[in-house]
C-alpha cells in the first residue's frame, strides 16, 4: 500500500505520522517518535488508536543522529509495515523566511534558500533540513515537500508584521512572522463544521502547548500573531520566556557578562513555566503540585494570555469566537476555564460542565462569543499538502 510520510525533525528526536493513500483520502495508520537520536536511541510507534505497535532501544552511548534514523525508518516500514511504501515525505519546516507563502516541492536550489534561512531559526531549522537531506540521500527520487509554520500567517497586513526599527533592518528580514501556522490553517479549515459564524467572522485561537502561541483570524485568514521574529515572543511557555522588556538583555549582557549563546540558553531552555515555577515545564505537573511557585507560573500564563486576547480582539475590531487547541488548550480545563472567566468582559460565557468535558463548545448557548475546544492536527495538513503536490 502506498503511504505518506509526515516528518518533524528536531535537534535530538524525530516525530513521524504514516498516511495510508487511497485515492484523495488519507488516513494515518501509525504514529511514532525517536528520542535522543544523538546518545540513548529510543524508537517507539503506536497505531491511530494510541497503542503501542512497536519499540526498539540502543545502548547507551550509540548514536543514530538524523542519518541512521531516516534509515532505519525506511527498513522499518519495509519490513514491519505489511509492504508500504512511501510515495512522498511531507515535512514541517520551521521557518520559510518571506519568499514561501505555500508548501514547495524540494530540490536543491530550495534546500540552499532554506539554509540561508537557518539564523532567524538557528535552534529548529538545521534540524528540519537534516532530515530532509538525510531522505534526499536514501531516497534521491522520492518527493519531499516543505510545509511551513510561517507560511498561513503572509497574508496579515503589512502593519501587522513591522518593528519600529530603521528601515535598513527591517529590509534584511527582521520582522514578524509568525508561527504554528500549520496548526491554525487546520483549524481554519475545519471551524466552519463547528461554527460557520466563527469561521466567516472574527476568531482568536489559542495554540497552548510546550509552545504556545495565538493568532487573530478574519475570514479563516491570519490577520496577527503573539509570535514574531522567532518563536520565543509572545505567551511564555515550557521553557521559552515569551515577550521580554529588550533592555533587560542588555542588562544581563551588562551586569551577568552574558553572550549571545548564553542569553539563547537562558530565553529559550530556562525560562518560561520551568523558569518562574523552578519545577516543571509541564502544566500537568505544575496544575498537580501544591507548591506556590507552581500556582504562579499558571497564575502568569493565564494572566498573559488574556492580555493578549484583548489585544488581538482589538487588532480585529471585535470577537465572534475563541478556540483552544494543543495539548494544553485541549487537555486542561482550568487553563480554559481562567482564560474564560476573564474574557467575559469580551462576551465569553462559560459552561462549567461543557469545560470539564472537553467540550468542544464550552460557551453557554446565549454567549456573545462562542467558545470551543478544537483538536488540532497538524501532521495531517503536511499529508494533505504533500498529496496535492504528488499530484501535480
Amino acid at each position: 500500500m502506498d503511504v505518506i510520510l509526515v516528518i518533524n525533525a528536531g535537534s535530538s528526536s524525530i516525530k513521524f505520522s504514516v498516511f495510508a493513500l487511497s485515492g484523495r483520502t488519507l488516513e494515518q495508520i501509525y504514529s511514532g517518535n525517536f528520542a535522543e537520536i544523538q546518545a540513548e536511541p529510543h524508537f517507539l510507534v503506536k497505531h491511530s488508536n494510541g497503542e503501542v505497535f512497536d519499540e526498539k532501544r540502543w545502548p547507551e552511548g550509540d548514536r543514530l543522529g538524523h542519518d541512521g534514523a531516516i534509515t532505519f525508518l525506511f527498513e522499518w516500514l519495509r519490513g514491519h509495515s505489511a509492504g508500504y511504501t512511501p510515495v512522498a515525505v511531507g515535512h514541517r519546516i520551521v521557518h520559510g523566511g518571506s519568499q514561501y507563502a505555500e508548501p514547495v516541492r524540494v530540490d536543491k536550489e530550495v534546500i540552499g534558500r532554506l539554509e540561508a534561512l537557518i539564523p532567524l531559526a538557528p535552534l529548529h531549522q538545521p534540524h528540519n533540513l537534516a532530515a530532509l537531506k538525510a531522505i534526499a540521500a536514501h531516497r534521491a527520487g522520492l518527493l519531499q515537500v516543505a510545509c511551513f509554520d510561517t507560511a498561513f500567517h503572509h497574508g496579515q497586513p503589512p502593519i501587522a508584521t513591522q518593528f519600529a526599527l530603521p528601515r535598513g533592518i527591517t529590509r534584511q528580514g527582521v520582522r514578524r512572522y509568525g508561527f504554528h501556522g500549520l496548526s491554525y490553517e487546520y483549524i481554519a479549515s475545519v471551524l466552519a463544521h463547528y461554527d460557520e459564524r466563527a469561521a466567516r467572522g472574527k476568531t482568536v485561537v489559542m495554540h497552548l502547548g510546550n509552545g504556545a502561541s495565538m493568532a487573530a483570524l478574519a475570514n479563516g485568514k491570519s490577520r496577527a500573531s503573539t509570535m514574531g521574529f522567532t518563536a520565543v515572543e509572545g505567551l511564555p511557555m515550557g521553557t521559552r520566556s515569551g515577550s521580554i522588556d529588550p533592555g533587560v538583555l542588555i542588562w544581563l549582557m551588562d551586569q551577568h557578562a552574558m553572550d549571545a549563546r548564553a542569553i539563547e540558553t537562558l530565553l529559550y531552555q530556562r525560562s518560561g513555566l520551568l523558569g518562574v515555577s523552578g519545577i516543571s515545564s509541564d502544566m500537568r505537573t505544575l496544575l498537580a503540585s501544591g507548591d506556590p511557585a507552581a500556582a504562579e507560573a499558571v497564575d502568569l500564563f493565564c494572566y498573559r494570555i488574556s492580555r493578549e486576547l484583548g489585544s488581538l480582539a482589538a487588532a480585529l475590531g471585535g470577537l465572534d469566537a475563541i478556540v483552544f487547541t494543543a495539548g494544553i488548550g485541549e487537555r486542561a480545563f482550568q487553563v480554559r476555564e481562567r482564560v474564560c472567566r476573564d474574557a467575559a468582559w469580551l462576551g465569553v460565557s462559560l459552561d462549567p460542565a461543557a469545560n470539564a468535558n472537553h467540550g468542544p463548545r464550552i460557551s453557554t448557548a446565549d454567549s456573545t462569543v462562542a467558545a470551543w475546544v478544537i483538536p488540532t492536527n497538524e501532521e495531517l495538513m503536511i499529508a494533505s499538502h504533500t498529496l496535492d503536490l504528488l499530484e501535480t
